[in-house]
């Protein structure tokens, strides 16, 4: 025989056996009773006690009952305890996982108790809690299933742990939905697959639980009978007729076996892919007013701080003090290094800060809604009326469910939209950001998409409801020039099309340059200059602005020469300094900039710089090539 027959022949053997057994064992717990019935129930003490015989297969026990007989029958009641013992383990696990992950007043409790009850032995959980809930069959159930949950509540608690910070769950939460609406749409289907396959596992280990249990005399009672309360009744008889001792036996190994093997293979079948969940039914409610902006700010932050405090009472601030308004149809972007708080501040304006973050400022406001007292209505008028496109668009986008699905959500919830006005809609929507074939998109699954293609679906997203603010986190980051250009191009006409508002966060201050009216300039947390976007380009007044705009590469520049470079880091989250945060890095800091921290101040018409010393001769905007500073 050839290696590939060979290879051919054991992928067979591993594939067919496991479900020939299956359908054994369905098989059996199905018509066992049936045929066997009679022979494992009649009594006939004439024949009590027999050894095994071409009559009596497996020998007969004390009241002259078929031992064969008995064990196939006995199948149903073995493999549909253990099914049932799953179960409950499984949703109890998978609660307390669920919970353990999400909840965030919890979470380290119920982590400690499930650290705990891992830690024995699942039988001896199972002994121990057959004696709380008692003996017999539900009893002996429950206990096994108690003695499953832990298993069930860690690798719930770790898949959930790597899903819940998922950009796509964080935009459901945009979208106004709760935590059960997120677990069961966002959560559950995208760690499904492992928990399956585990819960087939565990069947078989089930079964070796509740027959030892039944063996004990502390699970199946008669005159029910299970393989292990065989075994039980056997045991006095097993070194004269080991029959009595064989047929059970080799009926629970088989049955362990094959629901482990059933579980690998059914691994290796999916091999990593995921079925899109059904889609839900959506309540319907009366549409509500879309609010009016207060003034002409639609975005109003004042005084903004993004503050984590660890467990061991270390304070990190990712975002230190951010003051800036946006208005309706304008556009603005925020540049900077990475590590400056450009993305953290977008998220504590679409309410996305997890803890342990806690947000704090003067004023932060959206429209109408006040974001430090948020309320019901609140997540109703970001979901409605903001959209984020994020930097990257595999993250943001479920893998679990279809691009249509995606698509018809902020519709079908915020604007009470039918599904079929909602789908008509979205086609609409693929086709104005330029995709091919929109009615094809529609019903693929992200990982069918190109990177360029889904950020084109992220702002189609975006189209879908009221938008009157689009935040784009970095959109073009991870995009070739081609693709880049082509998304500039579509936001540009996005936001010509909805007149919204448009916050564009990118480290490329020329990408920015490009698209925004106004630019802001982050370092370190802090607003170190904001400008007109003309203003910023020809004097720049923070010398951290004039570094950035030297270090890009411009048409005509001297390629012999390098880039304008910045000795030195960035001050991290955690640190905490008297003065400038630039100072360390800047050629114009003295004592003054090291001692005492610049206000934002108003230089010019609507210019504002955060330095003791800013550039004033346009000699001093730009550093000469090739100089590291």
């Amino acid at each position: 025989m050839t290696a590939p027959m060979r290879s051919r022949l054991r992928l067979a053997v591993s594939g067919g056996v496991p479900l020939v057994l299956v359908l054994l064992f369905v098989f059996l717990s199905v018509a066992a009773p049936s045929i066997w019935g009679d022979d494992a129930s009649a009594s006939n003490v004439a024949e009590a006690n027999q050894a095994i015989s071409g009559a009596h297969w497996m020998g007969t026990d004390d009241l002259g009952r078929d031992i064969l007989a008995r064990t196939l029958v006995a199948t149903r009641n073995s493999l549909v305890l253990a099914v049932l013992a799953t179960i409950v383990g499984g949703c109890a696990g998978i609660g307390l996982g669920l919970l353990s992950a999400m909840s965030r007043r919890m979470s380290r409790a119920l982590g400690a108790v499930i650290n705990v009850l891992i830690a024995f032995p699942a039988l001896l959980l199972a002994i121990f809690f057959a004696v709380l809930f008692g003996i017999g069959s539900v009893g002996s159930v429950l206990a096994v299933g108690a003695s499953f949950a832990p298993g069930f509540a860690r690798i719930t608690q770790t898949l959930t742990a790597s899903v819940v910070s998922k950009e796509y769950v964080e935009a459901s939460r945009v979208l106004g939905k709760g935590p059960l609406y997120r677990t069961f749409r966002h959560i559950l289907p995208n760690i499904a697959e492992p928990i399956v396959l585990y819960s087939t596992i565990h069947i078989g280990t089930a079964v070796l639980a509740l027959s030892g249990l039944s063996f004990l005399g502390l699970g199946v009672q008669p005159p029910v009978y299970d393989w292990g309360r065989l075994l039980n009744d056997g045991l006095t008889r097993i070194y004269v007729t080991p029959g009595v001792a064989i047929a059970p036996s080799i009926a629970i190994v088989l049955a362990g076996l094959t629901f482990n093997l059933a579980g690998e293979r059914l691994s290796d079948l999916i091999g990593g892919r995921r079925s899109a969940p059904a889609a839900r039914r959506v309540e319907r409610r009366p549409a509500e007013p879309s609010p009016d902006t207060t003034g002409d700010s639609l975005v109003d932050v004042r005084h903004l701080r993004v503050v984590y405090t660890s467990a061991d009472g270390r304070v990190t601030t990712p975002v230190r003090d951010v003051s800036f308004a946006l208005a309706a149809n304008e556009r603005v972007g925020i540049v900077g290094e990475s590590g400056s708080g450009k993305s953290m501040t977008a998220a504590a304006i679409a309410q996305l800060v997890e803890e342990p973050g806690h947000v704090q400022a003067e004023a932060l406001r959206f429209m109408d809604a006040d974001l430090l007292a948020p309320d019901r209505s609140t997540q109703h008028v970001l979901g409605r009326n903001m959209a984020m496109v994020f930097q990257d668009p595999g993250e943001a986008l479920n893998p679990a469910i279809k691009i249509g699905t995606h698509l018809i959500e902020p519709a079908v919830i915020h604007l009470r939209e039918t599904k079929k006005d909602a789908r008509r809609k979205a086609l609409d929507a693929l086709g104005a950001v330029a995709l091919t074939d929109p009615a094809r998109r529609y019903e693929q699954h992200q990982h069918e998409l190109s990177g360029g293609m889904k950020q084109r679906v992220g702002i189609a997203i975006g189209l879908m409801g009221e938008a009157r603010l689009l935040i784009a986190d970095e959109p073009t980051t991870a995009l070739d020039v081609t693709v880049q250009r082509q998304i500039l191009r579509l936001i540009n006409r996005v936001g010509e099309q909805t007149q919204a508002g448009l916050l564009f966060i990118s480290h490329d201050i020329a990408v920015v340059s490009e698209l925004c009216d106004r630019i802001i300039v982050m370092y370190a947390g802090f607003i170190v200059e904001e400008a007109k976007t003309g203003d910023l380009l020809a004097s720049p007044a923070h010398p951290y602005t004039s570094v950035l705009l030297a270090a890009g590469p411009r048409m005509g520049m001297d390629k012999s020469v390098p880039l304008v470079a910045i000795d030195g880091r960035m001050p991290g989250p955690d640190a905490d300094l008297p003065g400038c945060y630039f100072a360390a890095r800047c050629p114009r800091a003295d004592s003054t900039c090291l001692s005492s921290r610049p206000p934002l101040r108003v230089l010019a018409d609507g210019h504002r710089a955060a330095c003791w010393h800013p550039l004033t001769e346009p000699g001093d905007a730009l550093p000469p090539e090739g100089v590291t500073i």
